[in-house]
């Protein structure tokens, strides 16, 4: 009877697990020896935070690993297109446009591709880390944060501005990027040099 009950127990304790493992499973991804949140938006299913992968290509903001902890790495644009893990991607400009037409505040018929929101930085910033209070919502969980950028002469705008790549290209120099500012509800598009460092997202496939 005693083997029989410790039986039971140890199969309830490992079908909990067994169940906890999976539920947290569907809110989170492990890569790179880091656990990610992920969020689902409308019919995308976004990584939660900036990716902090270790590769060639990519730096923490001022060469400082706390940095790195908190808004994630910065990437140059090759890196970037092929820093995501299996079954996810760095999101196309279609893709940005997809999630910024989602979560703003109101309908818009501007069928322009890339596509600037006036509301969805608002929705899409973290309620906390930005700068001059500039925080957002952060209604459906993206959680952006502001991890700034790196240029050829050093570091900037960290607390203030987060530029995320997009994987669309211009020409063979310039690429196109996603950008969110503590002093606008907007969220935009624009492009910049591809050796430049910047955030990324991953996207699911």
């Amino acid at each position: 009877m005693m083997k029989t009950y410790r039986f039971s127990l140890l199969a309830g304790i490992l079908l909990a697990l067994a169940f906890i493992f999976a539920c947290s499973g569907n809110d989170s991804v492990a890569y790179g020896g880091q656990i990610y949140k992920i969020a689902k938006i409308g019919n995308q299913t976004w990584f939660a935070e900036n990716l902090n992968y270790d590769v060639d290509g990519s730096k923490c903001y001022d060469n400082k690993p706390e940095n790195c902890a908190k808004y994630g790495r910065l990437y140059d644009w090759a890196t970037a297109v092929k820093a995501c893990p299996s079954g996810w991607h760095l999101p196309s400009n279609a893709e940005w446009d997809e999630l910024f037409r989602y979560v703003e505040d109101e309908e818009n018929d501007d069928a322009s591709s890339p596509y600037n929101s006036l509301t969805a930085g608002k929705h899409l910033k973290a309620t906390t880390g930005w700068n001059e209070g500039g925080n957002g919502t952060d209604k459906y969980g993206f959680s952006a944060l502001p991890g700034g950028g790196g240029i050829s002469d050093g570091f900037y705008d960290v607390g203030y501005g987060g530029r995320w790549w997009s994987s669309s290209e211009n020409n063979s120099d310039y690429a196109s990027l996603r950008l969110m500012s503590c002093h606008r509800e907007r969220a935009y598009w624009g492009d910049d040099v591809k050796f430049y460092l910047f955030s990324v997202r991953c996207l699911k496939d």
